[in-house]
């Protein structure tokens, strides 16, 4: 089980929320962990101990990723993975149980972010928005299919799906695809639930990534920090230990919610 390390000194330096949580044993998949934020959540679980299989459609970065973590001491191994297609994501969750024997754990990170198109939903080409939809939206759900036969098999395990705080507010294409992976956080925390396998989602706001620069001009980026409750702009770091709680076992009575970690962008009752 893991457990959370002793509270620091007042006064000191808050602990890593790599250090806090013991994932020795357990089995991690993180899906588009190639870079951004994804790598941050890769290389946190296994500096806890977990073996973590990096997965994204870029292959040769998955691959420079889980090499990094093994040159820090980790566990870790990579995979190709397009999450829109089925077979690719049974592939991932067959090469992880085959690696390293288990899943345990599912992040459900992989999207079409960064130099995505911008625009509206009534003109946007319907072509570009099935392939977006069936990334960003639809991926979670494959993956989370490929994967809960193991989880189950294991007794039980947990899922990190990735929202966006977009999902609250006009963000076009982008906002649909996060409003449903917030619905389909919700249906599989009761599908799942009897499985032990517990399902939640992390709502990022505006995040400090190279993927985000190419989308937000920094002309546009200043308003939106300037609404924030907390004026500066977010970093991978900061998701990291909402990450980690929700696949411990110290959130073992938390399923089917949402968690906004912005800079208090959003507040919902």
């Amino acid at each position: 089980m893991s457990a959370p390390a002793a509270a620091a000194e007042p006064g000191a330096a808050d602990p890593s929320p790599m250090v806090r949580f013991d994932f020795t044993g357990k089995v991690a998949i993180v899906t588009g962990s190639g870079g951004g934020i994804g790598q941050a959540y890769a290389e946190a679980l296994a500096a806890a101990g977990a073996s973590v299989m990096v997965a994204d459609i870029a292959e040769e970065r998955a691959t420079e990723v889980a090499a990094g973590i093994r040159s820090s001491g980790g566990k870790a191994d990579s995979v190709r993975v397009d999450v829109a297609d089925p077979g690719s994501a049974a592939e991932m969750a067959a090469r992880t149980v085959d690696r390293f024997g288990a899943i345990d754990y599912l992040v459900n990170n992989a999207a079409i972010f960064g130099g995505m198109q911008l625009d509206l939903l009534l003109t946007v080409d319907w072509e570009y928005l099935n392939r977006f939809l069936s990334v960003n939206m639809l991926g979670a759900l494959n993956c989370v299919r490929a994967c809960y036969p193991a989880m189950k098999e294991r007794g039980g395990g947990a899922i990190v799906n990735q929202s966006s705080t977009a999902a609250y507010m006009y963000a076009g294409f982008y906002g649909l695809a996060k409003a449903g992976v917030n619905s389909i956080t919700q249906q599989l925390a009761h599908e799942l639930g009897g499985q032990h396998i517990r399902t939640n989602a992390i709502a990022p706001g505006p995040i400090d990534t190279e993927a985000s620069r190419t989308v937000v001009p920094e002309a546009f980026m200043k308003p939106i920090l300037a609404s924030l409750a907390l004026k500066r702009q977010g970093e991978t770091a900061d998701l990291v230990g909402m990450c980690l709680f929700l696949l411990s076992d110290e959130a073992s009575w938390i399923t089917g919610h949402v968690f906004n970690v912005d800079g208090g962008q959003v507040v919902r009752p």
